[in-house]
């Protein structure tokens, strides 16, 4: 299963996230944000163009990730390299790797990153 995990500023829009997810292929199983972006209008409406299932991450969870990034702004501030890198990756689940390292949209509002989950 591929989980496409999203950061976003309070400025995004679905455009902004859509454009995130394009670069990357636009192609994942199930998407995942941070739960307390769960409520943003660009990611609600993000997900019903998407219609796919959504994984709402922890921040607990979200900061128990390696993520391959490290931005020291989104570390200071969320306590992690990468958001969208590491609620793929939570999302995914244990044993999880990150298929690609978070790509940012254009207006640089957003960015989304690619895990797999592990088959058992």
């Amino acid at each position: 299963m591929i989980i496409a995990g999203f950061g976003f500023r309070q400025e995004a829009t679905a455009s902004s996230l859509r454009d995130a997810y394009q670069r990357l292929g636009g192609d994942a199983d199930a998407i995942a944000v941070l739960d307390d972006k769960a409520g943003a209008l660009c990611f609600k409406q993000l997900a019903e163009t998407l219609g796919l299932p959504v994984h709402l991450v922890t921040l607990a969870d979200m900061q128990a990730m390696t993520t391959a990034t490290q931005s020291a702004k989104v570390q200071e501030k969320r306590g992690t390299g990468s958001v969208a890198e590491a609620c793929a990756l939570a999302a995914a689940g244990a044993g999880a790797r990150l298929m690609a390292k978070r790509h940012i949209s254009g207006d640089r509002l957003a960015t989304c990153a690619l895990a797999q989950r592990t088959e058992k």
